[in-house]
């Protein structure tokens, strides 16, 4: 899907056709977008198959009178193994053309676009661009990390009462997550240092921008550090408690099996054909019943005077 967005009297607004110097957004781009970039905008081939790799860092590039700063940002998926990652997003841009290139659908653009028009924005430059759209990916880093911890709270419920590792393995994908989150927020860091050190040479650079973005950064980076700790150390703890779960199932179990092996005793010996002083006696099987049930609730009173029940 691509999109024409320029400066307004509300924020960003969407115009029909390219215009020189608007900004073109484009997500999950098809043939005729990829025609569209490379032969038209005349964007280098390997800035746009960069962006396509999944696994590709962040980085600032330049080619020619083209520049590509390559980001990462959250992504929440329907994947159930792994439902939070983070994906790459390309701004390409020079001194007539601005291009931002996602291969999958975010809600980051249109929340930031959105955003524009609640606060009135205006985009003052390709780098101004860029550090925005660096701090909105820092917020949504945040937003994405409440939704974590909100699940972890509810994995942590689970494995209270749990004997089952795949409650476990809830964590340990949790943990993937933050994992992702804690690889590409440390990466971004390092181009937003990347980025001021080339502001710095420029006049007019936002030093209140770039710090607001810094802050944002910082802080979705060290909660997920401990996030991460807490998830590592909650891991552990359940673990065990997993095992303790189910040695206290087993020892209850061996405790009924005990239990219920004296009547089946007595029954087996008595049950036999070979003589017996109850064999001809008038109440003998009430006798050898009543006998069962006394010799099995000594056993219990026994068993729950140890604990074991």
């Amino acid at each position: 899907m691509r999109r024409y967005l320029k400066n307004g009297s509300n924020g960003l607004e969407n115009v029909e056709e390219w215009q020189e110097k608007c900004w073109i957004n484009i997500e999950c781009p098809d043939k005729n977008d990829e025609y569209f970039i490379l032969n038209k905008l005349q964007v280098p081939s390997w800035f746009y198959h960069d962006i396509d790799d999944i696994d590709e860092r962040p980085r600032i590039e330049v080619e020619d009178d083209w520049t590509m700063v390559l980001l990462r940002i959250p992504y929440k998926s329907d994947d159930e193994n792994l439902p939070f990652s983070t994906i790459p997003l390309g701004i390409i841009f020079n001194d007539k053309v601005v291009l931002s290139i996602c291969f999958f659908e975010t809600d980051l653009v249109r929340d930031f676009i959105a955003y524009t028009k609640r606060k009135n924005i205006v985009i003052e430059s390709n780098y101004d661009l860029v550090l925005k759209l660096l701090l909105s990916s820092s917020v949504w880093f945040l937003k994405y990390l409440k939704q974590i911890n909100l699940q972890i709270k509810s994995a942590e419920d689970k494995l209270e009462k749990s004997i089952k590792n795949e409650d476990l393995q809830t964590l340990l994908q949790i943990e993937k997550c933050l994992v992702y989150f804690m690889t590409s927020l440390k990466s971004n860091d390092i181009l937003l240092h990347k980025i001021k050190n080339i502001l710095s040479r420029k006049e007019g650079c936002n030093l209140e921008l770039i710090e607001d973005v810094e802050v944002e950064l910082k802080q979705a980076l060290e909660l997920t550090n401990i996030y991460s700790d807490i998830l590592s150390g909650m891991m552990d703890a359940y673990a065990s408690v997993i095992s303790n779960n189910l040695n206290v199932v087993m020892k209850r179990l061996t405790s009924f099996s005990i239990i219920l092996m004296i009547p089946t005793l007595i029954a087996s010996l008595y049950g036999m054909n070979v003589p017996n002083s109850f064999e001809t006696h008038r109440f003998g099987f009430w006798l050898i019943l009543l006998f069962s049930f006394v010799l099995s609730t000594s056993g219990v009173l026994f068993f729950k005077s140890r604990h074991w029940l």
